[in-house]
């Protein structure tokens, strides 16, 4: 090895130290869920019971079972003949994409294959809302409209709808959530701007709400 190939290895070396991130961005692959558990849990009317808000989370991480019935349960695919799913959408638009945000990265849940799809490899939690504890929960779920998936409506009629179609989500993650032990709120305080920059949204693309999800503190 010539003096001039010791010179780029130590640059390269150097390099992946102090921006590791550059380097090991291209380690973050598609994560095959566990098919969901679509059975047992609380009774509907006792988890309707148990439902609440929390804003205390321990940092613990979901496994991954949990956090396929967690996916599932909140738009997962229930009528694989028609590719409905477990919350209704106007005009089965199922305009909602949902980007899971933890400490190992983003990613998007296809719900139709059960992956988790690689977004981000970088664990931007905090920017997904205001509150501190945000950036402590193991999974903070980001709900984004895609408006190119909608009808002819004005953007201000898409966003009354994808509203609503997200608060379907939402809840079915609370009583998920309450059937489970898991702590869990909706958020709508968060810097829009900055978290679609971060995720590379599209201008069609709008950030609804965000959720939190995690063990209780």
């Amino acid at each position: 090895m010539n003096r001039y190939t010791t010179r780029i290895m130590y640059a390269i070396v150097m390099a992946m130290l102090l921006c590791p991130a550059v380097f090991y961005a291209q380690e973050q692959k598609p994560i095959l869920l566990p098919q969901p558990q679509i059975t047992g849990g609380k009774p509907l009317m006792q988890a309707l019971n148990d439902r609440q808000t929390s804003r205390e989370f321990s940092n613990k991480k979901l496994p991954e079972q949990m956090l396929s019935n967690l996916l599932w349960a909140a738009f997962g695919v229930n009528r694989q003949d028609s590719g409905k799913r477990t919350a209704p959408s106007a005009v089965n638009w199922q305009e909602i994409d949902i980007y899971v945000t933890t400490e190992d990265g983003v990613y998007l849940y296809d719900a139709f294959k059960n992956i988790l799809q690689p977004v981000l490899a970088k664990d931007i939690r905090a920017l997904t809302g205001t509150q501190p504890f945000v950036g402590d929960a193991a999974v903070n779920l980001v709900y984004v409209a895609d408006y190119s998936k909608m009808g002819g409506n004005s953007d201000e009629g898409k966003a009354r709808t994808s509203m609503a179609d997200t608060g379907f989500i939402g809840q079915n993650v609370y009583l998920f959530c309450a059937s489970e032990g898991l702590a869990t709120v909706v958020r709508g305080l968060v810097d829009r701007e900055a978290l679609a920059k971060e995720l590379n949204l599209r201008d069609n693309q709008k950030i609804t709400l965000c959720q939190t999800v995690g063990f209780p503190k």
